[in-house]
């Protein structure tokens, strides 16, 4: 995302937002050490990087569990003639488990843990400090950036993490032209009315754990796309 930004760490001209923020917080470090306990928080949040782990950790469990719900989805559909009695339902669990792709879930769960989670907290992080206010026009604004940054980001990497693993990085262009594009826009249907109410209700330590189980649906959908 550093492409997006300024010299000053601004986003597409929103440096104004930085800049406020910064300022105030200089002039009350100076004002004669009369500063609150949170304002102490605010002048070190930037003295090292913390890894989320909890973000990170949310993020991977839920994406482990949209990925299990499109397994067991798939192999329903392909194998709910040949499946155990229904009244035994320790027995049809088992079945459906029992050809579980084990290591296609650790490919969602890292994801999840390294890349969506961290991610995903280190971006609301960044809109909240550039547009702190709780307004109308602000949610507005971190709405649609969150489509036309976030979105495509979240698509792409996903989509290149998949490949990796995979060894497929040779077939990434043709996925991206063949699936991206169609998830993109699917996406958007359900992504804009979570993330306005994600940025107008929930607080930031919550975003990604909200977020997150939105993304159980999400998951299950890129999940089943990128088996195809």
């Amino acid at each position: 995302m550093g492409s997006l930004s300024g010299g000053n760490g601004s986003l597409w001209g929103m440096g104004f937002f930085h800049s406020q923020e910064w300022n105030s917080g200089r002039r009350r470090r100076s004002n004669g050490g009369k500063s609150s306990n949170s304002d102490s928080v605010d002048a070190n949040s930037g003295a090292g990087y913390r890894f989320p782990l909890k973000q990170a950790m949310t993020a991977s469990s839920l994406a482990l569990t949209g990925d299990t719900i499109a397994q067991l989805r798939d192999r329903w559909l392909k194998n709910k003639d040949n499946l155990p009695d229904p009244s035994q339902p320790k027995d049809m669990i088992g079945a459906l488990l029992s050809e579980h792709d084990w290591l296609r879930s650790i490919r969602m769960a890292s994801y999840g843990f390294l890349l969506y989670g961290p991610g995903t907290y280190a971006w609301y992080s960044y809109l909240d400090r550039c547009m702190p206010k709780q307004s109308v026009e602000n949610v507005m604004m971190k709405v649609l950036l969150n489509q036309i940054v976030l979105g495509p980001s979240v698509i792409a990497v996903i989509f290149a993490w998949n490949n990796l693993w995979l060894g497929k990085l040779s077939e990434l262009p043709n996925k991206y032209q063949k699936d991206a594009l169609p998830t993109l826009l699917f996406g958007f249907r359900f992504w804009i009315p979570v993330s306005i109410l994600n940025f107008w209700a929930i607080p930031l330590q919550a975003r990604v754990a909200f977020m997150s189980m939105a993304s159980i649906f999400w998951n299950f959908c890129l999940s089943a796309t990128m088996s195809k």
